[in-house]
């Protein structure tokens, strides 16, 4: 399957949802992270009581039809599975919120749900019949080809999301929806975990709504092995290598794409930026931030080093169990030539202070859609406009 580098970073990421944050967060000269910290526990837990219905609202249940068990392929420790889920629509409506429940949350890293519009339907339903097993697997994006739209996602520390009266994701009568979920074996030391039956509760409200959509906003890992490690894939050739013996050539393109994109091959260190030129004006809603276990900090600006420049998101000490998109207030705004930039710290040393990666081979680490690999990746929720 052939795949450009814009359309990998529309999913080669784990989600966030616009939700409340957490607090948790380990400080850089803190002790070394307990056992479950950057592995999202075990168990299901219990979701809190969802918020009430606005007015025209109504809610949807859809998810997985039966169990799915993952099995990564070889001895990786991680497997993104693409599943169908249908909201049964006959009319058009407008995603204005949801709650995504993971089942199996020891193995569920995240989850992102794609758009797919009524005419591509039937094309994506073939695609589903025609693969082995439940679902497909969907390294990098949705898998279907084209762009699909990302419309709901959740990732650790995200809950409800509720999205301003007035604002929602179109969906048209008779759309269906991608689920693609990311499975990690890492909390279970690589071994089977267990089957999983994680479902949505969708927020539709009917009437004319404003649009709402996803920008993201990228830049490039280039993390060297720590001092005092060793091994062959601490050289950045083979461990590139290593990345697309497990994912595939996209995702070597992805390194090397997201250099270009970022004014060429970026000096290796744990700090790393890049910019996105705005091309649409847009009101902002939300905007977060992600990265893997080795994250330290992320920053997401706008017009950085200009007149009128802004911090969107500021997380000093980044906290992989809490990744909630927060909200950025009313009335910001950008207009074509405005710039959103993202700057991520990422640490080598935290790979010998967290269990489920200090048994792992060290590595220079680039971007990989692994949960012992890394991103850096904002996330910007925004309508049209007016």
């Amino acid at each position: 399957m052939v795949r450009r580098v814009p359309l990998i970073l529309v999913s080669a990421v784990c989600a966030l949802s616009l939700a409340a944050c957490g607090g948790g967060a380990q400080p850089p000269d803190e002790p070394a992270p307990t056992e479950t910290h950057g592995l999202h526990g075990s168990g299901s837990g219990s979701a809190p009581p969802a918020q009430p219905l606005r007015a025209g609202e109504r809610f949807v249940d859809t998810g997985l039809a039966r169990p799915f068990t993952p099995d990564p392929p070889g001895d990786d420790a991680d497997e993104y599975r693409c599943f169908v889920v249908d909201p049964e629509l006959t009319d058009r409506a407008f995603l204005t919120g949801s709650e995504f429940r993971p089942d199996n949350r020891a193995i569920v890293h995240h989850a992102i749900f794609f758009r797919v519009p009524p005419d591509d339907a039937d094309r994506v339903r073939a695609h589903d019949a025609a693969t082995d097993g439940d679902g497909w697997q969907c390294f990098g994006d949705a898998g279907i080809g084209d762009d699909p739209a990302w419309v709901a996602s959740w990732a650790p520390g995200g809950g409800e999301s509720i999205y301003p009266t007035g604002l929602g994701f179109e969906l048209g009568a008779g759309s269906l929806l991608v689920m693609q979920i990311h499975y990690s074996l890492l909390a279970t030391a690589g071994k089977p975990g267990g089957a999983d039956r994680s479902g949505i509760r969708l927020r539709l409200a009917g009437g004319d709504l404003t649009p709402l959509r996803t920008t993201l906003v990228a830049a490039p890992v280039e993390l060297p092995c720590a001092a005092g490690e060793h091994g062959d894939l601490c050289d950045r050739d083979k461990a590139i290598e290593d990345v697309v013996r497990r994912f595939g050539a996209q995702s070597g393109d992805m390194v090397t794409g997201l250099g270009r994109l970022c004014g060429g091959a970026p000096d290796p260190g744990p700090t790393q930026s890049c910019g996105r030129r705005v091309t649409r004006s847009a009101t902002l809603y939300g905007v977060g931030g992600h990265m893997h276990l080795l994250g330290r900090s992320i920053k997401v600006e706008l017009n950085p080093g200009k007149p009128g420049a802004r911090t969107l998101l500021d997380i000093p000490t980044f906290n992989f169990d809490d990744q909630a998109v927060r909200p950025v207030g009313e009335g910001v705004t950008v207009k074509p030539g405005d710039t959103y930039r993202v700057t991520c710290t990422h640490d080598a040393t935290l790979r010998q202070q967290l269990p489920a990666l200090r048994k792992l081979p060290p590595r220079y680490v680039v971007w990989g859609e692994g949960t012992a690999d890394e991103m850096c990746l904002g996330i910007v929720l925004e309508a049209p406009g007016r």
